[in-house]
């Protein structure tokens, strides 16, 4: 059985300075930096940034069209103030607004932005799932 968990997202970036850049203006800090890769340390889990033509020759299709793919990353605050918040810090770190935070049909609050390579961030206050002190989500059981 492979254990239901993520340790690693990677992002393929076209200009990885540009990409550091962004991230660093989120407040975020580097925790390892490597020729074409750089990582962040999250709360059970690391996110990294890669250089397109350097991630497509480390998955074995080198010269490949990588894109960004059809997924969106999330993060979940505490209240919708802190959606706000981190949507404007996004912004001024040169996000792309895709959509302004605001009442969601689920009963939760949103926002997305992009990233300057395209990933897709969703900034969410969900009050059926609890965040503990540190962050953490736990989905209740149904």
């Amino acid at each position: 059985m492979t254990p239901q968990r993520v340790t690693l997202v990677t992002l393929g970036v076209e200009d990885l300075d540009r990409s550091r850049t962004f991230y660093t203006d989120l407040g975020w800090t580097p925790v390892e930096e490597q020729a074409g890769v750089v990582f962040y340390q999250m709360d059970g889990m690391a996110l990294g940034l890669f250089g397109l033509d350097n991630l497509a020759e480390d998955q074995g299709r080198p010269g490949a069209d990588l894109g960004t793919g059809a997924m969106t990353l999330a993060q979940n605050f505490a209240d919708r103030a802190s959606v706000d918040a981190a949507f404007q810090m996004a912004l001024v770190a040169g996000a792309e607004p895709l959509k302004v935070p605001e009442e969601v049909f689920w009963g939760g609050y949103s926002g997305y932005f992009a990233d300057p390579d395209g990933h897709v961030w969703e900034l969410a206050h969900n009050p059926f799932w609890e965040l503990d002190a540190s962050g953490r989500l736990t989905i209740p059981e149904t």
